[in-house]
């Protein structure tokens, strides 16, 4: 099944996730990237990307080149902002919701705390879907690395083949 991996990652941990899953089911990947980032550290990290999480923002993004159509299966990565997507992931959805919705979904989240369940229901929510394939929530991946956490991500690329 041909499947592309779409992620947005302010630090690395989503990032870390899509590469791996890259590397174990020979995905492609695109990166999404926003033409004005967010703070990666202190309370402007928080605020700015909490608020624009909470409000539902869309973010304009850096120009990328995809076809759908090529597809089965779309794998959406993210970090969680306040139980919530993040705006550039929302970009995209806005963006492709009619081919997404013809697609297999698969969703994962990356998180420091919690949220990541809210976070996929309203992704589903947002996309016009009842749920995914499979979902999978990783604590801090890269940040806080452990062979543990890499071999949760190997079970789910496992679960993906």
């Amino acid at each position: 099944m041909k499947t592309l991996v779409v992620y947005y990652s302010l630090e690395g941990n989503t990032e870390y996730v899509a590469n791996r899953i890259k590397e174990k089911i020979g995905a492609d990947v695109l990166r999404l990237v926003p033409k004005k980032d967010y703070p990666k550290k202190g309370f402007g990290k928080f605020f700015w990307g909490g608020g624009s999480s909470v409000t539902e923002e869309s973010r304009e993004l850096e120009p990328y080149d995809v076809c759908l159509d090529e597809y089965e299966r779309v794998i959406l990565g993210f970090p969680v902002w306040a139980a919530r997507i993040t705006p550039p992931l929302r970009t995209f959805i806005e963006e492709h919701k009619s081919k997404l919705i013809e697609k297999n979904l698969v969703a994962y989240a990356c998180q420091s705390g919690n949220g990541a369940e809210k976070a996929f229901a309203k992704l589903a929510e947002g996309i016009g879907v009842d749920g995914f394939e499979k979902t999978a929530v990783f604590l801090d991946p890269k940040s806080k690395h452990t062979e543990e956490k890499d071999n949760q991500i190997e079970a789910f690329c496992e679960m993906l083949k």
